[in-house]
């Protein structure tokens, strides 16, 4: 038996996320916010968090610095459930940030990406990610360090047996480079949100995407918001729908989507299944602020699972 289902490497920093701003931040005045919270943040973070809670046996590898915001990350991870024996601790070093803006519906993220750049391919324990039975990775394009050899990872654990995830995130440089495509073809299920999958394929709409994404991956899960998601296997495409929920706070929708999807999956559960559970514990996260609070709430992640069990049913074409 595998020590973990599933072994995550990424990046780890905090959300420090403030609400009730003005409609229109101007230069050189003094804003002021309404609330603010600061929680675990990063995708990768965020994703092994949460798929910890709903009972996947998570093993997590990444970079933090010697300070009070590195602790606070590796302690909150450790609260969920999460082994953490693989995240390094480096002094002297400054664990990254993300400042989230929430304005209107929109949101501005500044992040500072500190330890993130330290991750790297020598600082990996590759017995320790081959001791799952899949492997997931985020935020390509923030891991710099890593990146170059990134194909190579996906190859080792496929070789090694494991199946493979990867959701890329935005790339804050907007070029959304080929090597991209290099590490596609050792993963078996790709999570690109609707605009990275079109920047990625140079398409101008999701069903093109998709289409072309479909010939690359054998599973491509395309989230689109309030619109839900939609999948391709093979020849056959699925939608489902979002759930009806009124938002506090979107951020980490996306990778508790991911947590949700991939937990099913790594108990063989059928395609739509995956796709309606991914969909309520991504709606669930949106309840409470920050990409982590609605789950740490044991009473209020089981009944809103629970209650949600009856909605968004998929279909296949």
């Amino acid at each position: 038996m595998k020590r973990f289902d599933i072994s995550v490497v990424g990046e780890l920093n905090a959300d420090l996320i403030l609400y009730g701003l003005p409609p229109t931040l101007e230069p050189e005045r003094e804003h002021l916010a309404e609330d603010f919270a600061i929680t675990l943040g990063s995708s990768s973070a965020i994703f092994a968090h949460n798929i910890s809670l709903l009972g996947s046996r998570v093993g997590f590898t990444s970079c933090i610095g010697g300070d009070p915001l590195g602790k606070f990350c590796l302690d909150r991870l450790q609260e969920s459930g999460v082994d953490v024996s693989g995240v390094k601790v480096l002094s002297g070093k400054t664990t990254g940030v993300t400042v989230i803006l929430p304005v209107g519906k929109q949101r501005q993220i500044l992040t500072y990406l500190g330890t993130t750049l330290n991750v790297q391919f020598a600082h990996l324990d590759l017995n320790y990610l081959r001791s799952a039975s899949h492997f997931h990775l985020s935020s390509f394009f923030l891991l710099r360090g890593l990146r170059p050899r990134t194909p190579e990872l996906f190859s080792q654990m496929k070789q090694s047996g494991l199946t493979t995830s990867f959701d890329t995130n935005d790339d804050p440089e907007d070029l959304w480079a080929d090597d991209v495509k290099s590490a596609l073809k050792s993963v078996d299920i790709f999570l690109p949100n609707e605009r990275e999958a079109c920047k990625l394929t140079g398409t101008n709409n999701v069903q093109d995407a998709l289409e072309e994404l479909s010939r690359l991956v054998p599973i491509v899960v395309i989230k689109c918001g309030p619109k839900g998601v939609l999948a391709k296997r093979g020849k056959n495409q699925f939608h489902a729908p979002s759930l009806p929920v009124q938002p506090v706070d979107t951020v980490g929708a996306g990778d508790s989507f991911n947590a949700g999807f991939l937990h099913k999956f790594m108990l063989r559960c059928n395609l739509e299944e995956c796709l309606e559970y991914g969909n309520a514990v991504a709606a669930l996260s949106t309840t409470r602020a920050g990409g982590t609070e609605a789950l740490r709430d044991r009473s209020h992640r089981e009944s809103f699972l629970q209650t949600s069990a009856s909605h968004g049913k998929g279909g296949v074409s």
